[in-house]
């Protein structure tokens, strides 16, 4: 089929035609509304949500620091577990925090370790442990990611709203090819024979 055959065969509902009906003109819009949120707006929402999310890490790699700390106590060896084994426990550890004062606190340490062992772990700009922030890879890899979700959260929406409208315009097609077959269908009732 050549391309301008094609053309005018997707969009005939825009052309002027006596078969086209006003559910006609209603579902072309839905469908080129439609694919407009999922352009505009899905490209718009993944990048502002990736951006969001590469400021929020590139923030906490600027207020995190590691400090070194001790082992309290003994950090046995990782136990088997369905998935595997558990290569970090949950373990106390002291450390100076950065105004000076010696804190105690729970964080995550490779498992094997003896009481009295250094470890490093990270800090909060008010001296809390916290998670070892994110390199600039993992984060660019997790903010594409988020993007990428937030896009096709975005999506799934748009496409879910239009089908549904679609289905209520099929259905308002239908009953309206039913009443106008009631009035049509009792002319066509004689018999041929």
């Amino acid at each position: 089929m050549p391309a301008g055959k094609c053309a005018r065969k997707r969009l005939w509902r825009w052309r002027s035609n006596p078969l086209r009906r006003r559910d006609d003109v209603v579902e072309s819009w839905i469908v080129l509304a439609v694919w407009t949120v999922f352009a505009v707006g899905g490209t718009a929402a993944g990048l502002v949500t990736a951006h969001a999310a590469d400021e929020v890490f590139a923030q906490q790699r600027a207020e995190r620091q590691p400090v070194r700390a001790v082992l309290l106590t003994d950090v046995p060896l990782g136990t088997a577990t369905l998935g595997g084994t558990s290569d970090r426990r949950m373990t106390k550890v002291r450390w100076t925090a950065s105004d000076g004062s010696t804190r105690t606190g729970r964080t995550l340490v490779d498992a094997g370790l003896d009481a009295g062992s250094r470890v490093t772990v990270w800090q909060d700009a008010r001296g809390r442990l916290t998670a070892e922030p994110p390199s600039s890879t993992e984060a660019a890899i997790e903010s594409g990611f988020l993007g990428t979700a937030a896009a096709a959260a975005l999506a799934g929406l748009a496409f879910g709203s239009g089908a549904v409208a679609r289905w209520r315009l099929d259905r308002r097609r239908i009953d309206e090819w039913g009443r106008e077959w009631d009035q049509v269908g009792p002319r066509w009732g004689h018999k041929t024979s």
